[in-house]
């Protein structure tokens, strides 16, 4: 599909002249990218809405650009990442569930043919680091002999290096959630020479990125560093004493009230999310000191100024919210993420409460911003925003796209959009639609009242959207979607 044509559907793409200077730099810029699993969007101090401690997160947002309106297309580990990779769509890049042994028979892996967006700067001559989780290769037989590999499905696998997209400094996993002995493989290390590390996950791979970012000065090219931290990944109990002593004092009954989404105690979920709160926030304290460690050494190499420095997440939780303990639904607590964007070169400091930004846009959008629009490949379905991020104008005109597939059977699934109001998805199973949800977002913030019973004149505009974007996108779901 052409990126020309996609870029064209739905107005979503910015129509701003992309910044001279941007182009015309001399230098050209790092790239960090930071990602958590599982991080929800409103859960940064900054923003005030959950009562979690993240200063150096707010210190970065107060020096970069903090987007409140970021969503995972995809609110699933693998198939988030697939399209931050790829640039695709989940039915394009073959990532359509979690890479485990039960989606391995359906081809559920990261394409070794895939142009990734780290391949285009490591052929810009970039230095190319990804430390933590990974999460796009598919188990194998005999399977890696972790825990998570032992019972009825095997999650864990290695990434060999013809299959790592340009990264030459591997210090990484594929899925492993035992955050305070965590284990890796490390470069040119075989499937059957990996190692554990008796230390919180996140502050190992920050003491490694520290050593990837410390020989930056031995060398003459740029970098391009991923730091890929798994909390607050489930496992929310696995977190050092010292976060969760932050908040053993936290009224969680206060976190419920008025909040009609939460069930009440007593319940399987009510109670799920009141034990697991407290750990939950105390992983994202951990992060974000081990990310404020990050910045810092980037501040004493004298790199912080032209760094593109990126903090997100693959998608957020429900964690017991609308009677669900995970993801992989259209909640925002499921499908909002946090974005920071911080480049003091070229990024005036600013809140945007407007960009529809998703995860996946990352791709075309940081090498725009790197100044290598002309080399982001055809195939591209995701879209560049970077002409908006440079310039600080708005564009309210962005419709986000929705994503479950059930591997086994892609008939099978929800497909939606996601507009500045509303919330909309259909379901079909075995190619029929079986229901169809809308949230209006301004009246309805907690997504309790699907009012699609009563709107058929906006289904039907909403419908004809949605089929028109998958058509465009290749997707087989818009054969189900009524013709008119």
């Amino acid at each position: 599909m052409k990126r020309r044509i996609n870029q064209a559907l739905l107005l979503l793409p910015v129509g701003f002249a992309f910044p001279a200077q941007a182009q015309e730099k001399a230098s050209k810029p790092n790239l960090l990218f930071i990602m958590a699993d599982q991080w929800r969007g409103d859960a940064l101090g900054c923003i005030g809405k959950e009562p979690v401690q993240t200063p150096c997160l707010d210190k970065l947002a107060s020096e970069g650009v903090l987007f409140t309106n970021s969503i995972s297309c995809y609110p699933v580990s693998s198939p988030a990442r697939g399209i931050l990779m790829s640039g695709m769509y989940p039915m394009n890049n073959k990532v359509i569930g979690n890479c485990n042994s039960e989606t391995a028979p359906y081809g559920v892996e990261l394409p070794k043919t895939a142009r990734c967006w780290s391949d285009v700067l490591k052929d810009q001559n970039y230095r190319m680091g990804y430390i933590g989780k990974w999460h796009l290769d598919s188990p194998y037989k005999p399977y890696v002999d972790t825990y998570n590999n032992r019972g009825e499905v095997a999650w864990n696998e290695w990434c060999p290096p013809e299959r790592r997209h340009g990264f030459d400094h591997w210090v990484a996993y594929g899925t492993y959630d035992n955050h305070l002995h965590p284990m890796y493989w490390e470069n040119t290390a075989p499937r059957d020479s990996f190692f554990y590390v008796n230390k919180w996950g996140p502050e190992y791979e920050v003491d490694r990125a520290i050593e990837f970012l410390s020989k930056q000065k031995e060398s003459n090219s740029p970098f391009a560093l991923v730091v890929s931290m798994n909390p607050p990944h489930t496992g929310y109990d696995l977190v050092p004493d010292k976060y969760k002593a932050i908040y053993k004092n936290l009224d969680v009954e206060s976190l419920c009230k008025d909040r009609p989404d939460i069930p009440a105690k007593g319940t399987k979920m009510g109670d799920y999310f009141r034990n697991n709160i407290r750990d939950y926030y105390a992983c994202m304290s951990g992060v974000d000191e081990n990310v404020g460690r990050l910045i810092e050494e980037l501040k004493q190499l004298n790199l912080f100024d032209n760094t593109i420095v990126v903090f997100t997440s693959d998608h957020g939780i429900c964690m017991g919210g609308h009677n669900s303990a995970g993801k992989d639904i259209y909640y925002e607590e499921s499908m909002r993420v946090p974005v920071i964007i911080s480049w003091p070169q070229q990024l005036k400091p600013r809140v945007d409460n407007h960009t529809m930004i998703a995860f996946g846009d990352m791709y075309p959008t940081l090498l725009s911003m790197m100044g290598f629009s002309k080399d982001i490949p055809q195939e591209i379905q995701t879209f560049d925003l970077s002409a908006s991020i440079l310039s600080g104008k708005d564009n309210k005109k962005v419709v986000q796209p929705y994503y479950y597939v059930q591997p086994n059977n892609p008939t099978t699934g929800y497909r939606g959009l996601r507009t500045p109001r509303y919330t909309f998805a259909v379901h079909a199973t075995d190619g029929k639609i079986d229901r169809t949800v809308l949230f209006d977002r301004n009246k309805d913030i907690y997504q309790m009242n699907n009012i699609a019973a009563e709107n058929p004149k906006l289904i039907r505009s909403l419908e004809k959207q949605l089929k028109e974007w998958l058509i465009q996108t290749g997707d087989p779901f818009a054969a189900y979607l009524p013709e008119k």
